[in-house]
């Protein structure tokens, strides 16, 4: 396997990760549109659709094309389409961030969960819109591995939903099927999403990567 080969396995398994959550968004979105029901329906989503679509749509965008982020050199070769593919990148994670707010404020709760998920779901859907605002700013000043570091975090925890469907499986079986067991269940997605990202973040060849992004970084504004 040749190093560039080697550097699409990251961006891959991200794919794979994000790819039942993605393909049940575009289920509901086929029912949200008068299609047939692939998932079951949800009276909450029909009333009021357009949050949802906003959601599932920016959802998609981000998992997706955030996980082709990870390719250093695809990055590297193509400053322009990552500087590009980074705007819309921000707003698609933006789109993210405020509709899964507006979810939580103004839908109904989901019938399995308890209070426990609406203060996670707040406090990530602030995190997302935080660490979002912190990797814009940190690029701006030209630090460009406080950059990396904050979208790493803001793609982690974007990815918390497809995450939630080991941890909620998982859980169930060990904690039980009650709203508290499943509230901490899909909360530990989050952290285990956050760990594996500090762990990116921290290892010893992030450093050279952050330089050879420094490097290229100078030679795009000279």
């Amino acid at each position: 396997m040749t190093a560039r080969q080697r550097g699409w396995r990251v961006p891959a398994a991200l794919m794979a990760l994000s790819a039942l959550p993605v393909l049940a968004g575009a289920a509901r979105l086929v029912g949200l549109a008068g299609g047939p029901q692939l998932i079951p329906a949800d009276a909450r989503f029909t009333a009021s659709p357009l949050p949802v679509v906003v959601h599932i749509v920016c959802a998609a965008v981000f998992a997706l094309l955030g996980s082709l982020q990870f390719v250093g050199g695809f990055r590297r070769r193509r400053p322009g389409w990552h500087r590009a593919s980074g705007r819309v990148l921000v707003a698609a994670g933006a789109g993210v961030a405020l509709s899964a707010l507006w979810l939580t404020l103004f839908f109904a709760p989901q019938p399995d969960s308890g209070p426990l998920l609406l203060v996670l779901r707040i406090a990530f859907g602030s995190a997302l819109l935080a660490t979002l605002g912190l990797g814009v700013a940190a690029i701006r000043r030209g630090d460009v591995a406080g950059h990396r570091a904050w979208m790493v975090r803001a793609y982690a925890i974007a990815l918390g939903a497809a995450t939630q469907v080991f941890t909620e499986g998982v859980g169930g079986a060990v904690l039980g099927d009650g709203p508290l067991a499943l509230d901490a269940s899909r909360g530990a997605a989050w952290a285990i999403n956050l760990a594996v990202a500090e762990w990116v973040i921290r290892r010893p060849h992030a450093s050279g990567e952050s330089r050879s992004g420094t490097v290229a970084l100078a030679g795009e504004r000279s």
